[in-house]
């Protein structure tokens, strides 16, 4: 049932043919869809990813009395999924989250070039988010933040009449196009700044999850469904689903055999079955650190007696009294 609702069967036909429940149904895919996220951080979000090439994008799909957006990023030289974020405004916050998890993604001060619209809050929240702390003063102060040195951020803008493609704006608001040319050229990405895997990746979301078809009655009700449903699909996506272009014999830039995003970015060696994916065991979170038990010696009184009168000090460890 599971692998039903990843390859975009709506509930009812669930319903209708398993003779099931519909709030069981939304019950297992909330379950799978969180498990899911977790097995996303747990492979993706490590830090280990040489990303070289991303390209980012968001969609909206109506819900019940709402609009959301849906942001979405890709790693282009692999088609790993590795980011989303939902949101019912389409701003800066929904563009910050979105690279964080990107940079969570990311190989430290790895070179990267990310590919975006024409969205003018994604430059500055790429910059915000590929920072690293510098002291570059001994002593007391807030730390210097620093752009990672190999960053560039190109941007596609593409102008429509009446629903037609008329022109496409190529620049880059960050860093040189002589320098991120390198970077597309061993990306396989094109010969061009484009945005065209995010949007390929649009297209398979939209076939799959059933409250992204523009007119259907197959309307979400909350965000945590979307949010679930989307890391669902991600992750058969990811690790559960050959990709095409990457199952190509070698002589057409594929690997030669059926391969998928995760195991093009070496996080799997294997086509992960479905149950592979659901049964997958994540190390849970360490535990608190508990709290010291008894009275807190962070703060104890010093009394000085002097000849006229006593003064009285904090100051930290034992309690002592001297007189002067």
């Amino acid at each position: 049932m599971i692998t039903l609702l990843a390859y975009g069967t709506p509930t009812q036909a669930i319903v209708h043919a398993f003779e099931i429940d519909e709030r069981t149904v939304a019950k297992w895919r909330d379950r799978a869809g969180i498990h899911c996220e977790s097995v996303h951080k747990e492979k993706i979000e490590r830090g280990l990813l040489n990303l070289v090439h991303v390209q980012a994008d968001e969609i909206w799909l109506k819900i019940r009395g709402a609009v959301l957006w849906v942001a979405l990023a890709i790693m282009a030289p692999t088609r790993l999924f590795i980011a989303v974020e939902v949101s019912k405004k389409r701003d800066s916050n929904l563009t910050d989250n979105l690279m964080r998890q990107v940079r969570r993604c990311a190989l430290s001060l790895c070179a990267i070039l990310i590919c975006t619209d024409g969205f003018p809050a994604y430059p500055k929240s790429i910059i915000k988010a590929f920072r690293n702390k510098v002291k570059d003063t001994p002593g007391p102060g807030a730390s210097k933040k620093v752009v990672w040195p190999r960053l560039y951020i190109g941007t596609v803008i593409k102008s429509t009449v009446k629903r037609r493609l008329t022109e496409v704006s190529r620049r880059m608001s960050y860093g040189q196009w002589r320098k991120a040319k390198k970077l597309l050229k061993f990306s396989k990405g094109g010969k061009k700044l484009n945005t065209s895997f995010i949007e390929r990746f649009n297209g398979t979301i939209r076939e799959r999850f059933a409250p992204f078809t523009r007119k259907c009655r197959y309307l979400a009700a909350k965000v945590e469904t979307v949010h679930t449903g989307i890391y669902l699909i991600g992750s058969v996506y990811n690790f559960c689903s050959p990709h095409n272009e990457l199952s190509k014999s070698q002589t057409k830039g594929g690997f030669g055999f059926p391969c998928t995003p995760a195991m093009a970015s070496g996080l799997t060696d294997h086509v992960w079955s479905v149950r592979e994916l659901l049964t997958y065991k994540v190390a849970p979170l360490p535990l608190p650190v508990p709290k010291k038990k008894g009275r807190s010696r962070t703060k104890q009184i010093q009394i000085t007696y002097s000849s006229k009168k006593p003064v009285v000090r904090l100051r930290k460890g034992v309690l002592c009294a001297s007189t002067g």
